[in-house]
């Protein structure tokens, strides 16, 4: 399909630059036979019990940093999008022309890098060094979260998003972007979905590079999608296989969690196992495990967009947006969401 189609406009004032003061208070579009506007807070009465929510616990690393460059004291905004492992990260740098392979940067107290390369991309590879313990702890002590670019903050960012780009149930640390689906649960909303007989079961998939990269073909399928880490549990696959058998609907809370199941079901029966997807989903994909999405509002032509399409149908997602945009819905990360049913 041309990525023209997945395009609209959306006004720049829609796009949420900071959480509302609570975690649940925002408004959730029921994407259905017919759309509804509801509040999340509503959200266990818009499921069934029985139902199963299935939630990623992967943890968001504090990896934007306001650095500078030992050569010429040039400020640089750094931000690690990859963990190449044994200290190395491939990063994004703004402005990334001052940079050149050799040069030393400070990324904060008592953490330094080397750049070692730059691909045709604009990528770097840096070799980070701490001065004391782990470079993991000096990342931890000393980066920003790192909010996606239409989230306008200054390089040392607000420290209120070290907790608010972060999920409440957020566990296994390696993600360089929040599955902001998850942003809006609180402690007394998981009691609610518990008190109302809906189950949860969890799995881990690390947000890496390919959250933060445009479509830039013109065809969906010249679109090459960067490999994610994922972790799915037995008991999640086995949770699932129960929700199926007493006829529960499986809740994918993020598209995180929707194109793990899908990956895992490719042969036909959902297996657990741990490695690295790619998978790109557009129109015309055959799921086979998730019924329901939770997700907030994506980017015009971005991936993202093109899987909800795939689920629902563009033209209902056309619709939903639109209905969105006209009832000034926040969009994006630190915005309000969707529960969209699987096109039947």
């Amino acid at each position: 399909m041309q990525v023209d189609a997945f395009d609209f406009d959306l006004p720049a004032e829609l796009i949420a630059q900071a959480p509302l003061p609570e975690r649940d208070a925002s408004r959730l579009l029921v994407v259905g036979e017919r759309l509804s506007d509801q509040s999340f807070a509503n959200l266990p009465e818009l499921l069934t019990p029985g139902d199963l929510l299935v939630l990623n616990e992967t943890r968001v690393l504090p990896t934007r940093f306001a650095a500078r460059r030992r050569r010429g004291e040039a400020a640089v905004e750094i931000t690690l999008v990859a963990d190449l492992g044994c200290d190395r990260w491939q990063a994004f740098a703004k402005p990334g022309r001052r940079l050149a392979v050799g040069d030393q940067l400070t990324l904060g107290p008592g953490l330094e890098a080397t750049v070692e390369a730059k691909d045709e991309t604009g990528l770097f590879t840096l070799g980070l060094a701490a001065a004391s313990g782990g470079v993991a702890d000096a990342i931890r002590a000393t980066g920003a979260m790192p909010l996606p670019p239409y989230i306008k903050r200054p390089p040392g960012g607000d420290p209120a998003d070290l907790e608010r780009y972060q999920p409440i149930f957020a566990k296994t640390e390696g993600s360089v972007a929040a599955p902001t689906a998850s942003l809006h649960f609180t402690e007394r909303l998981l009691d609610a979905l518990q008190a109302r007989g809906l189950e949860r079961a969890y799995l881990t998939l690390h947000v890496g590079l390919g959250t933060f990269l445009p479509v830039k073909v013109e065809d969906t399928a010249e679109h090459r999608m960067h490999a994610e880490w994922f972790d799915l549990p037995a008991a999640t696959v086995a949770a699932i296989e129960a929700a199926q058998a007493r006829g529960g609907k499986v809740v994918a809370v993020g598209t995180t969690v929707l194109r793990v199941l899908e990956a895992q079901a490719r042969s036909g029966r959902l297996v657990a196992g741990r490695g690295e997807t790619a998978l790109f989903i557009t129109p015309g994909f055959e799921f086979r495990v998730v019924d329901r999405l939770l997700t907030n509002f994506h980017l015009p032509r971005s991936t993202l967009f093109m899987l909800v399409a795939a689920l629902a149908g563009l033209e209902r997602m056309q619709a939903a947006y639109a209905h969105a945009i006209a009832e000034r819905y926040r969009f994006f990360s630190y915005g309000d969401a969707c529960l969209i049913d699987r096109m039947a």
